[in-house]
């Protein structure tokens, strides 16, 4: 039997299971709450920004992978997109901030004011665009590949406004984007090496390298002893399922669920811990045989440390 692979959750989701887990009146409630709100918009933000890229039909071949992290050495950097043509590489960083924001050459601060006017200073981020090149140039350059690489920077916020911009720089909206990629692949020289860039997308996608994630009660300083343990049931989201018959149950709805174990792992992973014991996984469930536990836990093929009782069950980590 194939033991199967356990993922994290996506930041959303595991946001949204984390809130749901803490009392009403937690400390960390309404910032978490807010926090999800600008990952959700974020994500939406992105997903505009990929279905418009579509737009872009340049009479040359062009390939576009996105969310892509790569490492050099200990160096790691996260890529919303990267552009791929023949002329050169295109790093597109996504931006989702709303208001009417300004760009101060004289002092280099990046700046918006919301709609209740108040003023809020945020990282330029044509710091980080440019950073970004330079590593996808030094990555490229050490597998002997020479192409160009620009950049652009995507506002993927509906609700934004330009009230002063550098000037020269490639930053756009959203329904912008496909201009603003001609633009720069108009500026690329004509002549390049020969390169197949359907090997070369490949070449990326094996070498990427998943962002780190550190479990959210560690990240939000939230003690575990504050987050409600139990299997959640699926159908009434309340929590408490019990092992019955080599099954779970729900005891408001009377719902079974043979698997309603595995998104409990998922969210012990994304919230508590990089690591899992036999009695850790026992109280996160709500479990007391041992050995029932042993048996759910084997179903998995996890990375394993250690031996009887002090054996730690842990996430593979991608091929």
């Amino acid at each position: 039997m194939e033991r199967e692979k356990i993922e994290l959750m996506s930041m959303e989701t595991a946001l949204s299971s984390l809130i749901g887990r803490l009392p009403s009146v937690h400390l960390q409630r309404n910032y978490l709450e807010g926090k999800l709100h600008r990952t959700v918009a974020g994500i939406r933000g992105e997903e505009r920004m990929q279905q418009r890229f579509v737009e872009f039909q340049p009479d040359e071949e062009v390939h576009a992978l996105w969310d892509i992290g790569l490492a050099i050495g200990s160096w790691k950097t996260q890529f919303d997109g990267i552009v791929l043509t023949k002329r050169g590489a295109i790093v597109i960083d996504s931006k989702n901030i709303s208001g009417k924001l300004h760009f101060d050459d004289k002092t280099g601060e990046f700046y918006r004011f919301d709609n209740n006017d108040v003023k809020e200073v945020f990282d330029d981020p044509r710091i980080q665009l440019n950073k970004n090149i330079r590593f996808l140039s030094k990555w490229l350059a050490r597998k002997k590949i020479h192409l160009p690489v620009s950049g652009l920077i995507v506002f993927t916020a509906k609700s934004c406004e330009f009230i002063a911009r550098p000037k020269g720089k490639h930053l756009c909206k959203v329904y912008q984007m496909p201009e603003y990629l001609f633009q720069i692949l108009k500026a690329f020289p004509l002549e390049a090496e020969p390169l197949n860039l359907p090997k070369l997308k490949k070449h990326i996608l094996s070498a990427h390298v998943p962002y780190p994630r550190t479990p959210l009660s560690e990240k939000h300083f939230i003690k575990v002893s504050e987050i409600r343990t139990g299997v959640q049931c699926q159908t009434c989201k309340t929590y408490g399922m019990k092992r019955i018959k080599k099954s779970w149950q729900c005891a408001a709805c009377g719902c079974r669920d043979r698997q309603a174990h595995h998104a409990a792992l998922r969210e012990y992973f994304s919230l508590i811990d990089e690591h899992i014991t036999n009695q850790a996984f026992r109280e996160w469930c709500g479990l007391e045989s041992r050995s029932v536990a042993t048996r759910l836990l084997a179903q998995f093929d996890f990375e394993i440390a250690g031996e009887s009782k002090a054996r730690k069950y842990s996430l593979k980590k991608r091929d």
